[in-house]
């Protein structure tokens, strides 16, 4: 099947990060020229005036908890933890799979094409991630056996995960090590070797609050990076989420492991946690930087652009300095640093020969994008674009919506089912 998108502004995001105005040819899974593509096509999508860029990479969030959106918002965090551990203790799998539906709906009108996930059942959201499109990288939670609810011991059942979804075309496993928090030594080594073992990204909590940094350093006498680094868990498979409260120490550590993080500035300001992630230093010491949503109980979205443009506005207000985290940097974060952050970088991430069709279609009409030129094409996505723009999107190929109409999912049925979830579960409270 060969597709072709016609005449719009091509955000390239390639080397020279150049923006042509041409065409886009998919052939099957992949993007097999950019430019002048000619007429040999089974499918037109004329796209004249419209903005053509890369799939956004979410690098945190915990899909299947979109359907407890707006049940536990304006609270303290230890208030929060309360509650949702609360509710998420007695969860179904139908409602693992309706919450994670809804989630996967919102990221595909949003313009993500590849999310991180922590959670647990990712058996549960993975058949659902592969109904929507979508592309999974799951992270199965593991933690010490003293502290789980799940049946079994967490870093086996991770361990089964990985195993059995090894070969899904686009499901990527993941080992989920839940945190210092509820992770001891063994557990940690464990979930760095099942990491190596199965070629899997280890994507975790790290530093997210102040709490939880002077917890561990009363226990071990470390910071949380430090510690990491010197039972000889951090290395170039590393996703870490949040990494607000770091030292600079603790930032070359990261760098010199070649780890990545994925920032969380909405969940970290909703929950006011304090911190600010050190984004320029992990920057300039070499760690990849990210952007994750974090769950819908945290966030009550899981827009990338809304992340973006709010990742920068932090940045530049605590620091006093208007010239950090620019509007290209931005946006390099959600979709190169994304892709690089789970070991993809050579496949997503931008609009070139020989990489998946990962795509999102803008519409140019949209008077919150104009004028449009391609002088201020990035800053106008960055900070004035928003979920609504979205028109079609394309993933490995698949076409997952066209002209705002959802394809692979019944978008109708998953809303109102999500409704009902939300009852049963918030009746616990």
């Amino acid at each position: 099947m060969r597709t072709a998108i016609r005449d719009a502004w091509v955000l390239t995001q390639d080397a020279d990060r150049n923006i042509i105005r041409g065409d886009v040819l998919i052939e099957d899974e992949r993007i097999v020229s950019v430019g002048d593509v000619g007429s040999d096509v089974d499918v037109e999508i004329d796209a004249c005036g419209d903005v053509v860029m890369p799939g956004m990479v979410n690098t945190h969030c915990h899909v299947a908890m979109t359907v407890m959106k707006g049940s536990v918002d304006d609270l303290n965090f230890p208030d929060f933890l309360q509650k949702v551990f609360k509710v998420d203790s007695g969860r179904t799998d139908d409602d693992i799979a309706i919450g994670s539906k809804l989630g996967l709906l919102e990221m595909i009108c949003s313009g993500t094409t590849t999310f991180v996930d922590l959670y647990y059942s990712q058996d549960v959201i993975a058949e659902a991630v592969k109904e929507s499109g979508l592309r999974g990288v799951l992270g199965w939670a593991v933690l010490d056996e003293e502290f789980t609810t799940q049946s079994g011991k967490p870093i086996d059942n991770c361990r089964r995960f990985c195993q059995r979804y090894a070969e899904e075309r686009k499901i990527i496993p993941a080992v989920g090590p839940q945190g210092v928090y509820v992770c001891g030594k063994e557990t940690w080594e464990e979930s760095s070797a099942l990491s190596m073992e199965a070629e899997a990204p280890l994507t975790f909590h790290l530093s997210e609050t102040r709490g939880e940094v002077n917890e561990h350093q009363r226990k071990t006498g470390m910071r949380p990076v430090d510690w990491l680094d010197s039972i000889g868990v951090l290395h170039e498979r590393c996703l870490a989420a949040h990494s607000a409260w770091l030292t600079i120490n603790e930032v070359r550590a990261l760098g010199r492991a070649g780890a990545s993080i994925s920032t969380c500035p909405v969940s970290n300001m909703k929950l006011a946690t304090g911190g600010v992630a050190p984004i320029p230093e992990m920057i300039e010491y070499g760690v990849t930087v990210s952007i994750g949503t974090d769950g819908s109980s945290t966030n009550n979205s899981l827009d990338m652009f809304a992340e973006m443009k709010t990742l920068g506005l932090l940045q530049k207000s605590s620091r006093w300095d208007a010239t950090v985290t620019s509007a290209q940097q931005l946006l390099d974060m959600a979709t190169l640093g994304g892709a690089k952050a789970i070991g993809m970088e050579s496949s997503l991430g931008s609009i070139e020969p020989g990489k998946y069709a990962d795509l999102v279609i803008l519409d140019g009409k949209s008077p919150n994008l104009r004028p449009l030129l391609s002088q201020n094409l990035v800053s106008n996505i960055v900070y004035s674009g928003n979920a609504l723009n979205v028109k079609t999107v394309f993933c490995q190929g698949d076409m997952l919506m066209r002209d705002r109409k959802v394809i692979t999912l019944d978008a109708d049925k998953v809303m109102d089912d999500s409704e009902e979830v939300w009852m049963k579960l918030c009746s616990r409270n």
